[in-house]
């Protein structure tokens, strides 16, 4: 998650013009102009309402703002101010957006791209770190961070040896803090666990949810792939993994509500095309589905989608899926970001869902591919899929 999310953001203009044109029309325009202008930001970027300044300090032959936002141009030049060390560009954003970027720095033969040294702000995934902007109107969800009221719940280690798999799974089971034995409790299924307890804060999340009573009391299963490539997209191994090793285990160890209402399979990108590809092969085994940004990629004319040879399988599984869709859940919360390049297969896998007799509760962000835009939209779907009242009706 962002390191640093409590900063304040300004939305106001003098006079209607903007800070950095104000700076731009300063005499002497000299490094200490520069110097002051920064120390009077509260950020940087720099948000004026839908104006979103991005600036870097140093010398350079050139530099550019490299962003996510599908639909636009991903490479922004920035120009130099004056004959000063500092470089800007401006980029007009709707409210609510929040964009991850990195600065792309040309010296010479030597270009090197990194995060803005300017902006504390960082959000990590496992192929990195990234800056990010918080647009007007953007503000990181509360219940994401830590609340000392909400009594943690426990975190312990499962390891399956998986003959499905051909490998150990090290899966983690989250608990939660008023778990008792002789309950019973509706179970969530996880894939990529770790990656969302580490970017998504989704242990965190759980203990403040099941606390203020928006999400019913679950025991949550993280697991985590081998080769995510390979495992994810319609295997039949992962499968097997999951409903012949994974659950049975489960059963037996743990009080779980032996019904499929009280059954949820969960992925993020390939980890929502893993959710579904189980379940179209046990259709009658989970009740719900929560798919975020699924990498529901698929081809109407020909075989060309553009995604590279790891998507060959995918596109494989989604077109015959929409060429017969199947009830295979009785709800499916979707999530997406609008500037991601999966918004238009998600958007479209609405009405194929609603068509084969699901119940769809689907949700966009002004936000890209990240754990981030997944994690501020966990309130939404875990509350949908075993809401807090809904408690009751489980025991």
């Amino acid at each position: 998650m962002s390191e640093t999310t409590a900063l304040p953001v300004p939305t106001s203009t003098h006079k209607g013009k903007l800070a950095i044109n104000r700076l731009r029309a300063r005499r002497p325009l000299d490094e200490a102009a520069v110097d002051r202008f920064l120390a009077r930001q509260g950020q940087v970027p720099v948000v004026e309402g839908p104006k979103c300044t991005f600036l870097f300090r140093g010398e350079a032959d050139e530099v550019h703002v490299q962003h996510r936002i599908v639909g636009q141009p991903q490479r922004v030049p920035m120009r130099r101010v004056g004959e000063t060390s500092l470089w800007y560009a401006i980029i007009e954003l709707p409210a609510g957006s929040r964009v991850e970027y990195q600065l792309e720095v040309r010296r010479g033969e030597h270009v090197e791209t990194a995060n803005d040294p300017l902006n504390p702000r960082v959000a990590h995934s496992p192929v990195g770190s990234s800056s990010v902007l918080h647009a007007a109107g953007y503000v990181t969800p509360e219940w994401t961070q830590h609340d000392p009221d909400a009594r943690p719940g426990e975190i312990v280690d499962l390891t399956i040896s998986s003959r499905a798999l051909r490998r150990e799974s090290h899966c983690r089971v989250y608990l939660p803090a008023r778990f008792r034995r002789r309950h019973s409790y509706p179970l969530l299924i996880v894939h990529d666990g770790d990656d969302y307890l580490r970017y998504a804060a989704m242990g965190t999340v759980l203990d403040n949810l099941i606390h203020r009573l928006d999400m019913a009391e679950t025991i949550v299963v993280f697991t985590n792939p081998g080769d995510r490539l390979k495992e994810y997209p319609n295997s039949a191994a992962h499968a097997r993994f999951v409903t012949a090793e994974l659950m049975p285990r489960l059963t037996e160890e743990l009080p779980l509500i032996e019904r499929p209402d009280a059954r949820c399979l969960m992925g993020a990108s390939f980890g929502g095309v893993a959710s579904l590809s189980v379940a179209v092969r046990n259709p009658d085994l989970f009740g719900s589905l929560l798919v975020q940004s699924g990498s529901f990629v698929f081809t109407d004319i020909g075989t060309e989608h553009g995604g590279g040879p790891a998507f060959d399988p995918v596109v494989r599984f989604m077109n015959r899926y929409r060429a017969a869709p199947t009830k295979v859940a009785d709800r499916i919360f979707s999530s997406c970001g609008v500037y991601e390049p999966l918004i238009v297969p998600n958007r479209s896998m609405v009405p194929v869902f609603e068509a084969a007799g699901m119940q769809v509760r689907y949700v966009e962000a002004r936000d890209g591919h990240s754990w981030e835009n997944w994690r501020d939209r966990l309130r939404d779907g875990l509350s949908w899929v075993f809401p807090g009242p809904g408690k009751y009706y489980y025991e």
